[in-house]
């Protein structure tokens, strides 16, 4: 019976990964075809019916690219870092509050937490091993922000935590069957939002991808495959994001229709903030982040805290 339930939960997890590369794949096109109407152009529209195999022929093509490398670069940190990057941004989908087949354990958010911090390593050795200097300067940008958002992000987080009394994301669904968290947590909700985009490197907090002036950040060095997993992991946590986003604050998980149009509504947003926001300057970028974010949310926390004993 042990051995069965292994492989249901093996099969489950292939599946799950499996679904979230395909919407990976249609994020990216998604992506392209929004900014190319945001912009007054098409977007791919040439491969397949509306350009729905451009995603795929993207993939062909950069896998089947030829992998370069630095002659001075430190190689195997260099080669395996895309790769730790991208088997981590998996693993955090294995904490999905799935009814069936899946691992359901009581500590998902913790567990989320600690593969986001675990993210940013794989972001500093990707930018040191290139040993480029542009390379360099986009890892330490990156590090550096995405360290500042995780204080803000964990403490806000945590408001909705206390307010459950737990860990489990199952959790989630069962307290906001009458009234979602956004409604009781309006400000949170933006803090949240704004954080989530400055974990995930994304417009306007891409410092570490500053084209103007670090030509591409820490992935300038990487070609084909090694470029392509970089996308994957950043493409997969902005999903990931989203549905954590919609777990906390917008109903927690239904097997059902809503929840994955809500799930797209979110990921759209961060398309349509990249389509019409400028980029922060770096040094409002941390402004924000220690002066606005961390005080909002300690405050909040507080009050939540206060909330809870009050209704206890």
């Amino acid at each position: 019976m042990v051995l069965k339930d292994m492989i249901m939960i093996f099969v489950g997890a292939i599946i799950l990964i499996l679904g979230v590369l395909i919407g990976v794949a249609f994020l990216t096109l998604l992506e392209r075809k929004l900014l190319g109407y945001i912009q007054i152009r098409k977007g791919p529209n040439k491969v397949g019916i509306m350009g729905v195999l451009q995603p795929f022929s993207d993939a062909i093509k950069l896998f089947t690219k030829e992998q370069t490398y630095p002659v001075y670069s430190n190689y195997m940190s260099y080669y395996f870092s895309p790769i730790v990057s991208f088997i981590l941004s998996l693993l955090i989908w294995m904490v999905i509050p799935y009814y069936f087949n899946m691992i359901n354990f009581s500590l998902g958010t913790l567990f989320f937490l600690c593969c986001t911090s675990l993210g940013v390593y794989t972001v500093m050795i990707a930018g040191w091993s290139s040993n480029s200097n542009y390379s360099l300067l986009g890892g330490l940008r990156a590090v550096a922000q995405t360290i500042s958002y995780e204080v803000s992000l964990a403490l806000i987080l945590m408001s909705s935590l206390v307010m459950i009394m737990g860990f489990d994301l199952m959790m989630f669904i069962l307290y906001q069957d009458y009234i979602w968290f956004i409604f009781l947590m309006f400000p949170l909700g933006l803090c949240l939002m704004s954080s989530m985009l400055a974990e995930t490197n994304r417009t306007p907090f891409d410092f570490a991808e500053g084209e103007s002036e670090l030509v591409s950040g820490f992935n300038v060095e990487y070609s084909s495959g090694g470029f392509a997993l970089i996308f994957l992991a950043e493409y997969s946590s902005i999903l990931f994001m989203s549905m954590m986003f919609v777990l906390t604050f917008l109903g927690g998980f239904s097997m059902s229709l809503f929840f994955y149009l809500k799930l797209s509504l979110i990921s759209f947003l961060f398309i349509w903030v990249r389509g019409t926001l400028p980029r922060y300057r770096y040094d409002k970028l941390m402004y924000l982040a220690w002066k606005s974010y961390l005080p909002i949310s300690l405050n909040f926390l507080l009050f939540f805290m206060g909330v809870k004993i009050f209704l206890m």
